[in-house]
């Protein structure tokens, strides 16, 4: 850990400070832009507080966003970036705020340190020393900290999940005391803290939600996979661990980790046990596929992740053999630009099963991959923008410009990829007439 007493700023958070300061205001970095820096790292941000009121600061900077206003927070822009400048927070007694009180309402200790570049480093409630013994303490009262704002107790698992630091005893009891109080934060919010968890190095921190009951309000669709044990000769763990498993051996993108939390999570709802009494999921990736959707819907995911995720779920399960017309249909399905992701979430979903069978499995995989590149770099069609024909040669043919020509062009990729040697032009207008013959008008 870095224990200089002397921070190096960007130039325009200097001039912020500096600006603040020459009308006689007090201004300060604080919080995980001073933690990250006294821990080595480079800060996402830089946030300021001040004992200016936001319409004291709207004066002082050319451009400023009312983000948090309600809250004495804005942003000024300056040179392009984004810097918060938040009014100091103080019991309503006080009327002069300073910054150690500001600090007291900060949710812990480790995020509770100022810094000014004539006052040196501010720690009044020894955040410094809980860094250095890598631990995640509330500031005062964990109670009063996660009832001012809940998000705390998620953002508790966040820290520990990226930090590695432990989160301290009081906090982990205070937390399944109050993790009712999740249900007051907006969805978005939670949305974020996941992310954040699920893309750290410790994915399996999702274990803490459960331990601590945040899960249940978070994603309880997610809790009850814990309780859906997997007897099948694939399978060593229940579905909730085998679920955690994956997210851990897939590449570190928020896409790829949200597809492994939602691939099996309709397992519950489809179990089924046969005489024997092995268990079967049929129909686990569709049923998986509606439940990821209410989930992102609810968490306010954008369309564009929905879709791809979406998609990933729905074809993880899959079976592609590992020779060229399997692989061809497979892209067919899926989609060129997203098949080599799939093929990264199934390598993860059998890392997560029975490593009995991993070795077999991981081959046949490679052999995909590499039939895939092969395919590509020998130019064989993988899309329907590959096709020797296209729309507007329909239509100089003679079709209608309407829905029709899509299901001729469809048709037509479907028989190239049972037949690649059948994407050529001349071939595929001689198609064409036999596809007129079926019925189409022209």
């Amino acid at each position: 850990m870095n224990s200089k007493s002397e921070i190096n700023m960007p130039k325009d958070v200097e001039y912020i400070i500096d600006t603040l300061n020459k009308k006689g205001f007090k201004a300060y970095i604080v919080g995980g832009c001073v933690r990250d820096v006294l821990l080595g790292k480079q800060p996402s941000d830089w946030d300021i507080a001040t004992d200016a009121q936001p319409e004291d600061v709207k004066l002082m900077f050319g451009k400023i966003i009312e983000t948090g206003i309600k809250h004495g927070t804005v942003t000024a822009v300056i040179n392009g970036c984004n810097y918060e400048i938040t009014s100091f927070r103080a019991p309503s007694s006080v009327k002069t705020a300073t910054i150690k009180e500001d600090l007291g309402f900060r949710d812990f200790t480790i995020n509770a340190i100022a810094y000014h570049p004539k006052e040196g480093i501010i720690d009044p409630f020894s955040g410094i020393q809980d860094m250095k013994r890598s631990i995640i303490r509330a500031v005062v009262s964990a109670e009063d900290r996660f009832r001012e704002d809940p998000l705390r107790m998620l953002r508790a698992i966040r820290l520990n999940s990226t930090l590695g630091f432990e989160i301290d005893s009081a906090v982990l009891l205070t937390i399944k005391e109050n993790c009712r109080l999740i249900q007051r934060i907006s969805p978005e919010r939670i949305r974020d803290e996941l992310s954040k968890i699920l893309t750290s190095e410790r994915p399996k921190n999702f274990l803490i939600l459960k331990e601590t009951g945040l899960l249940r309000y978070v994603l309880p669709e997610f809790e009850r996979c814990f309780k859906t044990e997997q007897n099948h000769p694939y399978h060593v763990y229940n579905v909730g661990m085998h679920i955690l498993e994956t997210v851990s051996n897939v590449e570190n993108s928020s896409v790829l980790r949200w597809t492994m939390l939602f691939h099996d999570i309709g397992k519950p709802v489809v179990k089924t046990t046969d005489q024997n009494g092995i268990d079967h999921f049929y129909g686990h990736p569709e049923e998986s596929m509606h439940i990821a959707e209410k989930i992102m819907k609810r968490l306010k995911f954008d369309n564009k992740t929905i879709n791809k995720i979406l998609r990933l779920v729905k074809h993880h399960d899959r079976r592609i053999e590992p020779h060229y017309k399997s692989v061809r249909k497979a892209v067919s399905a899926v989609g060129k630009e997203i098949f080599l992701d799939l093929l990264k979430v199934q390598e993860a979903d059998k890392k997560g099963q029975n490593p009995k069978f991993l070795d077999e499995r991981l081959d046949a995989l490679k052999k995909i991959r590499e039939i895939f590149f092969n395919l590509e770099k020998e130019g064989q069609i993988l899309s329907l923008k590959d096709l020797a024909l296209n729309g507007d040669d329909l239509i100089a043919m003679g079709f209608e410009q309407s829905k029709e020509i899509g299901i001729i062009l469809r048709e037509l990729y479907n028989i190239v990829i049972d037949n690649p040697e059948m994407n050529t032009r001349e071939k595929l207008i001689e198609t064409v007439g036999n596809i007129k013959n079926k019925g189409y008008k022209t």
